[in-house]
C-alpha cells in the first residue's frame, strides 16, 4: 500500500501545478499513457533542479520544454565526463536503465562503427568547454546501432568554472 501512497503524492503533486484539475474519464487510455511520461519527465525535472540548484548552476536551460514538449533524452555529466543522471526516457531509445549507466562514461554508447571524426569534434568541444551538435552513431544494450543526435553544452557555476555537461539527444532516421 505504501507505493499507491508515493503515487497519489506524485499525482498530487503534479496536478498542484498545473492548470488542468480534473481528468478526461472517455479517453482514460490514452490519458493515463501520456500520464505516466509526464510523470516520470517531472521526476527527471524535480531531479535535475536538485541537481542545480546543489552545484549552483548558472547556465540558463529550459528542462521543461527539452522534455515534455520535445521529448529528448537529457544525460547530464561531472566536470570529468561521468554520467550523473539520465532521464528515465533514455530505455526507450538504447535499452539501458538510468541505474545501468550512472558513473560511467557516455563513450558506453559508442562502438567499433561510431565515427572517430564525430567524437573527437565533440571531445574537442568538451575539450573548449563549447556547446556542440552531431549525429553520431551509437550502440543500443542489445548491439544494435542507432543514429543518435545530440545537443552538447558545459554547465558553469556562479564562478563560472563548468560542473557539469549536458546533453539533449534524440534517435533520428
Amino acid at each position: 500500500m505504501s507505493e499507491l501512497l508515493h503515487y497519489d503524492n506524485a499525482v498530487k503533486e503534479f496536478y498542484d501545478t498545473r492548470s488542468i484539475k480534473s481528468l478526461p474519464l472517455n479517453s482514460w487510455d490514452c490519458f493515463s499513457e501520456n500520464f505516466d511520461v509526464v510523470l516520470r519527465s517531472s521526476e527527471d525535472i524535480v531531479i535535475l533542479n536538485k541537481l542545480a540548484i546543489e552545484h549552483k548552476w548558472n547556465t540558463p536551460l529550459s528542462l521543461e520544454e527539452e522534455l515534455l514538449q520535445k521529448q529528448h533524452v537529457v544525460i547530464v555529466t561531472d566536470a570529468d565526463l561521468k554520467i550523473v543522471h539520465a532521464t528515465h526516457n533514455m530505455v526507450d531509445m538504447n535499452g539501458y536503465t538510468t541505474k545501468e549507466v550512472i558513473g560511467n562514461s557516455p563513450k558506453m554508447f559508442q562502438g567499433k562503427e561510431t565515427s572517430t571524426e564525430t567524437s573527437q569534434l565533440i571531445a574537442d568541444a568538451i575539450k573548449t568547454k563549447q556547446p556542440f551538435e552531431a549525429v553520431i552513431l551509437n550502440y543500443r544494450k542489445n548491439g544494435s546501432t542507432y543514429k543518435c543526435w545530440i545537443k552538447g553544452q558545459p554547465i558553469f557555476n556562479a564562478d563560472k568554472d563548468v560542473v557539469h555537461f549536458i546533453a539533449y539527444e534524440k534517435e533520428v532516421a
